[in-house]
């Protein structure tokens, strides 16, 4: 302990070694959001190695009760870390890679396919592109049931699934089908005026 303590980094390797399964005991009673047990196990080690370089051996106690105290403190750390509210934006984004419920769709085009694209600076295109929009966005106000219309402002607003069917009085599956219709509308609707690349 103390060689590992003193910078001896072969000293220290087999300690690490000699606890990570202990590190890795603590951590799997622990969640963390938007990470996995992976992270948590790289937080107690952190915890253990704060453990090594902080332990004094003439307070009257255990390295092994210090190492606990200290993977514990820094596991607690990173998860109410995580789970601060300046964090949620990453640990409850809805991807517009894919539909949670909806993997099983028949089309292999997503959501984030079917919205407008980044902004271009050539004035030609710009036109166009504020004309497309106007068109889409005409398009989904006329064209959507309500359902669909409540439920596209509520996903693109970060809601989850289940939130949006709480909110809206139905299923997860109900949410996940007018979302799809979105998306198929918006693909008719480009194809119609013929902006699909």
């Amino acid at each position: 302990m103390m060689k590992a303590r003193n910078g001896n980094q072969a000293a220290l390797d087999a300690l690490m070694k000699r606890y990570t399964s202990f590190v890795r005991l603590k951590s799997s009673s622990y969640f963390l959001a938007g990470g996995d047990s992976d992270d948590l196990i790289q937080e107690g080690m952190i915890g253990l190695y704060k453990a090594v370089r902080d332990f004094r051996p003439d307070k009257e106690t255990s390295f092994r009760s210090f190492a606990e105290l200290c993977v514990t403190r820094q596991i607690i750390t990173a998860i109410k870390t995580a789970t601060r509210y300046k964090h949620a934006p990453l640990n409850t984004y809805v991807s517009f890679s894919h539909t949670p419920a909806g993997q099983d769709s028949d089309s292999d085009c997503t959501l984030g396919d079917a919205l407008p694209g980044p902004r271009i600076d050539d004035p030609i295109v710009s036109v166009m592109s504020t004309e497309e929009l106007k068109s889409l966005v005409f398009c989904l106000g006329t064209g959507l049931s309500p359902l669909e219309s409540q439920a596209l402002k509520l996903y693109l607003e970060g809601s989850s699934y289940e939130d949006m069917a709480e909110e809206l009085g139905c299923d997860t599956k109900t949410i996940d089908n007018a979302l799809q219709r979105v998306k198929r509308k918006v693909l008719n609707h480009q194809q119609s005026r013929q902006v699909l690349q």
